[in-house]
This record gives C-alpha cells, structure tokens and sequence, in this order.
C-alpha cells in the first residue's frame, strides 16, 4: 500500500480502538484495584484485631478466676514477662493490675495448683498484650501479629481442654 492511501484510517480502526480501551481499563482497574484493595485490608485487619481482643479478654477473665494471680495464692510466681520484651513491669503484674477491681458476682475459681494452667494464661496474655502488638503495615510486623495471634489461639485451646469449659 501506499504511503497516502485513504483507507489506512478505517483499516487500523479496530487496533485503535483496542489500544484506547485497554489503556481506559489499565486506568480504571488500577484506581478501583486501590480502593477494593484497602477495603479489603482493613476489613481483614479489623477482623484479626477483633480476636486477638477476643482471646486477651478471656485471658484476663481466666487470669481473674486463678487465685495466685489475683493474691488468693503465692505471691511469687517464676512465669514473670513471658512475651513482653518493650516492658519492665511483667506479663503477670500487668495481668493483676488490670483485675484489681472485683465484680459484685465472683466468677468459680481455677484450680490453684496447677502450674501449667497458670502459666498457659500467662502466655496466652504476653502474646497478646496490647502494647507489645504492632500496628504498622509491613511485612515483619504482619507475620509477627499473625504468628502471635496463631500461638495465642493454640494457648487458649490448651487453657479451655485444661479447665474442661466449652467455649460459648
């Protein structure tokens, strides 16, 4: 064909117009890809928030039911600062200055004597502690929550087969 041929326009028509809505595509998916995918995130981050509080207020429930934590048995306890490397105060002060304030109803107690039991709740709260969990959006911090968070729901299975209560 000829440089000057008139037809040229109507014959490249249709790649022009595949370049034009590819490239509109490109665009639009990117933008709504931005937007899905930060809906996205912070539903998922909602939700593995949501139980790690979840499974720190069992903690603290459990903590509050073992009488060497909250001064029914022996003061001196060896499972001091389990996870909680930021802190000076330990895991199980932290746990007893949270349940100083007693309720009206008083919950069944745990068996004191069990060691194990106590340290599992003491683990279980260290792993989850509020102030040692990060918030950032990188990839340590994610694999550390999320390594945390699987640890934790493993402590509480072992806690509740312990006690012999079925989870509501």
């Amino acid at each position: 064909m000829s440089a000057d041929d008139l037809f040229d326009d109507v014959l490249n028509l249709e790649e022009q117009y595949y370049q034009e809505g590819f490239d509109e595509g490109l665009r639009d998916g990117s933008e709504a890809g931005k937007i899905e995918g930060r809906s996205v995130g912070l539903k998922s981050g909602f939700e593995k928030f949501l139980e790690a509080g979840r499974l720190q207020g069992r903690a603290l429930v459990w903590a509050n039911r073992l009488p060497s934590l909250t001064g029914g048995g022996s003061a001196g306890s060896p499972y001091t600062g389990a996870a909680s490397n930021t802190s000076t105060v330990s895991t199980e002060e932290t746990i007893s200055a949270e349940t100083t304030t007693e309720p009206k109803a008083s919950l069944p107690s745990l068996p004191s004597t069990n060691a194990r039991l106590e340290k599992n709740v003491v683990t279980l709260y260290g792993l989850l502690e509020p102030g040692t969990l990060s918030t950032q959006n990188d990839d340590i911090s994610v694999n550390d929550f999320d390594s945390r968070l699987k640890g934790a729901q493993g402590k509480a299975k072992i806690i509740d087969r312990a006690i012999g209560e079925k989870k509501r």
